[in-house]
């Protein structure tokens, strides 16, 4: 008889710790009908467990400094590097060849690189010193929003993935992630990255499963600031929109496309999870002179 291989079955990524999925379930992930892991079925408790974890180092990690955030992102790429032949042949475990999958290793290596270096450039690219016709200044600068729930695009396994946490993050949010139902291996195993990086525990959560079971809970839950939906099905659009008023949360539809291209990599991503606080800060008048400091 031949022997049965018994298969990993990854953790999810909570808080910086890696529990089991509170539901005990699992299901497999498959590579034209092999079976090549087990992955975690995470439930709703699973969800607000991330969420609360999320919720909890937002305000550290957007009260870090830009440099420091960006030090962070790039330790990440450094440590993705030294995981690289990992990563490359997890990619070709789900299906993909030698060269798109090193593509794409090298390529989510170079993305966190890039995001790294606007971590302390687009708050001076967005924020503004507007004209006002009183005897005060006006000031508009970026905030994060908060907590951000996403669903991680279903056809990249890891490209997509860096670039939808990369832009979050770097703007100060922490993130509650559902990878691709799919192709989940890169994801967890991009957790333990991120695990042994310097992030802190809670700014990003990544979570494995069932789109559908969770999309209620994603898209309503009143300690989420903003949803991130990266596909295409029209119903599954229409639900976050829908939803998303509920606390009146921002949702955001990103195409679930080629990440290959270049257009991916814009400031503008780490803007839309920005919120613009404006101060207005008086000028006080000395002596009647119209002068002021």
């Amino acid at each position: 008889m031949s022997r049965i291989e018994i298969l990993k079955t990854y953790k999810i990524y909570i808080g910086g710790n890696f529990p089991r999925t509170e539901s005990g379930r699992f299901y497999q992930l498959k590579n034209k009908d092999k079976a090549i892991a087990n992955m975690c079925l995470s439930s709703v408790k699973d969800f607000r467990n991330a969420v609360v974890a999320a919720r909890s180092a937002q305000g550290s990690w957007a009260g870090k400094t830009a440099y420091n955030r960006s030090q962070i992102l790039y330790r990440i790429a450094e440590v993705l590097e030294g995981r690289r032949a990992q990563f490359i042949a997890e990619l070709e475990l789900m299906g993909s060849t030698k060269v798109n999958a090193t593509k794409e290793v090298d390529l989510s290596i170079d993305r966190l690189i890039y995001y790294a270096g606007w971590c302390d450039k687009y708050t001076q690219m967005y924020s503004t010193v507007n004209p006002v016709s009183g005897s005060y200044f006006n000031f508009s600068v970026p905030e994060p929003m908060g907590v951000v729930a996403v669903f991680a695009p279903q056809k990249s396994a890891l490209l997509g993935l860096i670039t939808q946490i990369a832009t979050i993050i770097a703007g100060g949010n922490t993130c509650v992630v559902l990878a691709s139902e799919q192709l989940a291996l890169c994801a967890v195993t991009f957790a333990e990255v991120l695990a042994t990086s310097d992030v802190p525990g809670g700014v990003v959560n990544i979570l494995t499963g069932k789109q559908t079971e969770l999309l209620a809970q994603f898209s309503l839950h009143k300690d989420v600031n903003a949803i991130l939906y990266c596909g295409t099905d029209e119903e599954v659009k229409k639900t976050v929109r829908f939803n998303a008023i509920e606390n009146f949360k921002r949702a955001f539809i990103r195409e679930d496309g080629n990440y290959f291209d270049e257009k991916h990599e814009t400031p503008y991503y780490i803007f839309d999870f920005q919120e613009t606080k404006t101060t207005w800060h008086p000028i006080e008048v000395i002596g009647g002179s119209g002068s002021g400091y």
